[in-house]
């Protein structure tokens, strides 16, 4: 078996580089060699004067003995800093395993998932703040995407956070918790949702000054144990420990009797709904129908819990409203309003539908007045082509609407035109739309799938070139909107998960797909056909390799719209892009993409007259 991986982890830095780095090399030297180093609370200096030091690291001058990851990104000079890494290069996209700020330093931007030397490691970036800041707090949207890994197969061994989970004392020996601890009704509540659904093997967390090893917890409704652990300031006076070893063996990598081993003194969880309620009772309420909706306290500050009817308005179930499928079914206390999600799909913001204002104001991304059909949508499309009408003034995708964004076109055809994705899941990520206003790429002649076959080979062919394949993939809706195929180019190592991934998300929904082995596209795309159906809609997937899956939906069947999209974005650990208004960039960073994608996949291109265009 291998060894087990060797992490130390670190508390308020507070810009004190060299004190942290001469500590840790000390360490490395004598105990170990060690993989990395995990800092959490305030990372960068309290006062300017701090700067110098830390400036020496940033830029070379002095080095940074191991790998280090940060999450706390707040102090002095952290805008500049981190603002100034964010536009480096070789950080664009979505990086959940650490933007680099120079050699051997990494920051952990909002909230993530990754694998760090087997160790499945999440975290929360920033604190909780009422104000909108660009860097030091997170957002319900970091937490919304925490929220979603914890539904995921498998035991995460590290969750950072920079506060303390509200309540992590309660149950503790009364001998651990010391006077330079707040009491138990301090701390931030989010965080103890997010560890309570999470539920981590380890929890570290920073900026009391204090260090704090608690006792081990049960976590309800998972075999294995929580262990918190706190760490005091770098360099501060009262000798609190800042520095801490810790070597574990990834839970995926554990026997079973391993994983469900409680060490002495182990306590009952201190996040139960109630202190007196025995283990028993914290199972059956967080397994019963009235207290396990925890995901909708992002939108109901009060916690408190409506039911159909119940007080002075009834409040929305997010989860139906954003993808339109709600686990709980009938039993959810909170409403699905058929109505409320087609307005959430045009664009209107939801925390306006649900409480008639949004706190946000101009700041909000979405809409504040309510959308008719076909209008209103100036700047903002569904990518699944959702115009609700068939006339071409109204249509996103048609060439002759006044609405479509020109902009993002990147290449037009005789048949089809390529354009960039509005909210982009990654970069080159395309919409193949037919120039006929048509509901499916599978209704058109023979001759247009010809070309349509070598415009996808081009495509398979540039990102080839990028040590890339690309996923392609269409919903097709029985309401006839305009068709378009998206390509999603992917790393060439995850190839082989794709068809696992898409087969397990269906095994979630109820359904499983049809399938046929065939890389021949002409032959794939022949099968799709023979099971279209204008009074059905069906949602189909070319997987790398020759595999084509496909499902019919169903008269009364509930199938999310991006569930494309969606799927994508688990195999690329990056959830909180699922919806693509997560993603919105300004129009000329879109036109500046669209130009750039046009450069790189010219020689790729395989229609003679082509015509790009960045007309309005």
């Amino acid at each position: 078996m291998a060894a087990a991986p060797r992490i130390l982890l670190s508390g308020d830095v507070l810009g004190r580089l060299g004190q942290l780095f001469r500590r840790v090399s000390s360490v490395n030297k004598s105990a170990g060699p060690f993989d990395a180093l995990l800092c959490v609370g305030q990372f960068f200096p309290e006062s300017p004067d701090q700067l110098e030091e830390f400036n020496d690291y940033l830029e070379g001058r002095s080095q940074i003995p191991i790998p280090t990851y940060f999450i706390g990104d707040y102090g002095v000079g952290s805008a500049k800093i981190l603002s100034a890494a964010a536009k480096n290069s070789a950080n664009l996209g979505f990086k959940m395993d650490g933007l680099k700020v120079c050699e051997n330093l990494y920051w952990l931007r909002g909230s993530g998932k990754f694998t760090l030397h087997g160790l499945s490691l999440v975290y929360l970036s920033g604190r909780q703040s009422e104000s909108i800041q660009q860097f030091g707090t997170y957002s319900q949207d970091d937490v919304a995407s925490l929220r979603a890994f914890s539904e995921e197969h498998g035991i995460v061994d590290l969750f950072l956070t920079n506060e303390w989970p509200k309540g992590v004392t309660n149950r503790a020996a009364a001998t651990e918790v010391t006077s330079g601890m707040s009491d138990s009704s301090t701390g931030d509540s989010t965080i103890s949702d997010l560890v309570s659904e999470i539920k981590p093997r380890y929890h570290i967390a920073g900026t009391r000054g204090v260090y704090y090893d608690r006792e081990p917890y049960v976590n309800v409704g998972a075999v294995h144990v929580t262990r918190f652990l706190a760490l005091g300031s770098v360099g501060n006076k009262n000798k609190q420990k800042f520095l801490h070893a810790l070597s574990p063996m990834p839970a995926s990598m554990m026997s079973a009797a391993e994983i469900c081993s409680k060490p002495p003194k182990t306590t009952l969880s201190p996040y139960s709904i109630s202190e007196n309620a025995n283990f028993a009772d914290q199972a059956v309420k967080r397994s019963g129908d009235s207290s396990s909706d925890t995901q909708y306290w992002r939108y109901d500050d009060s916690r408190k819990r409506l039911k159909h009817g119940d007080g002075d308005g009834e409040r929305l179930c997010f989860k139906f409203i954003s993808s339109g499928l709600c686990p709980r079914g009938e039993k959810c206390h909170f409403r699905h309003d058929t109505d409320a999600r087609e307005q959430s799909r045009r664009g209107v913001c939801f925390e306006f539908l649900n409480k008639g204002k949004c706190e946000r104001g101009p700041d909000c991304n979405f809409k504040h007045n309510l959308v008719e059909e076909g209008k209103g949508f100036s700047g903002r499309r569904s990518e699944s082509g959702t115009g609700g009408s068939n006339r071409s003034n109204e249509c996103w995708f048609c060439l002759s609407s006044p609405s479509v964004e020109s902009h993002l076109i990147t290449s037009i055809g005789e048949d089809y035109y390529c354009a960039l994705a509005k909210g982009p899941l990654v970069q080159d990520h395309v919409l193949i739309i037919p120039i006929e206003h048509v509901p499916s790429t599978l209704t058109l002649p023979l001759e247009c799938e010809e070309r349509l076959s070598r415009f996808q080979s081009s495509l398979k062919a540039y990102f080839k070139s990028q040590g890339k394949v690309g996923v392609f993939f269409e919903w097709i809706s029985k309401r006839g909107t305009h068709a378009n195929l998206q390509a999603v180019p992917i790393p060439s190592s995850r190839a082989t998960s794709v068809k696992d991934i898409f087969n397990l998300a269906a095994k979630k929904l109820g359904f499983s797909f049809t399938t046929i082995e065939n890389d021949n596209i002409s032959e794939g795309r022949e099968f799709l056909r023979m099971h279209l159906d204008k009074n059905q809609s069906l949602f189909y997937v070319e997987v790398p390799g020759g595999t084509f899956m496909l499902h019919v939906i169903e008269e009364n069947e509930k199938f999310p719209a991006q569930f494309g999209r969606e799927v994508m974005a688990g195999l690329l650990n990056i959830a909180d892009k699922a919806d693509w208004r997560n993603c919105q960039l300004s129009k000329d960073e879109e036109t500046k993409m669209a130009d750039d994608f046009k450069c790189r996949f010219e020689e790729y291109a395989p229609i003679a007259d082509t015509r790009a265009t960045n007309e309005e």
